[in-house]
């Protein structure tokens, strides 16, 4: 059985809550699942991810292989880089370290990335004022 760890639609139409499942891949997209490990939200600024890291890891350890999306929802989370630290046999010590190190700088990647759609939103909005199909005189 080949195991995947995807997103599972749930929520109305044009508001969508996914769930972060493990699911047999021959299972369609909200098909039963074997297991739930997270949540995500997409439509919260900025968008919101909870994921248990305990069940993360044990069904990547497993030989669960995560979609696209996950795999980058994972990684944001730094799940990814404890999962190959761990594959790797490093020490739990260093592996702390070097996790605490990884969030520090993404927490300040994030501050960064919020402050420039912030300024993209107001530069946008500057040159919207400006007509762009404004007819020129011939």
């Amino acid at each position: 059985m080949s195991v995947r760890i995807r997103l599972n639609r749930v929520g109305r139409k044009k508001i969508p809550h996914y769930r972060i499942v493990v699911m047999d891949s021959r299972n369609r997209r909200d098909g039963a699942y074997l297991d739930q490990i997270g949540v995500y939200h997409p439509r919260h600024q900025p968008a919101q991810v909870s994921i248990d890291e305990k069940k993360a890891l044990n069904w990547l350890s497993k030989g669960a292989v995560p979609s696209d999306t996950v795999h980058n929802l994972l990684s944001r989370q730094g799940i990814l880089l404890q999962f190959d630290m761990i594959k790797r046999q490093t020490s739990p010590d260093v592996i702390a370290e070097a996790l605490s190190k990884w969030k520090s700088a993404n927490a300040d990647r994030e501050v960064r990335r919020a402050g420039a759609k912030k300024s993209k939103r107001k530069s946008g909005a500057a040159t919207s004022d400006t007509p762009a199909d404004a007819p020129t005189s011939a």
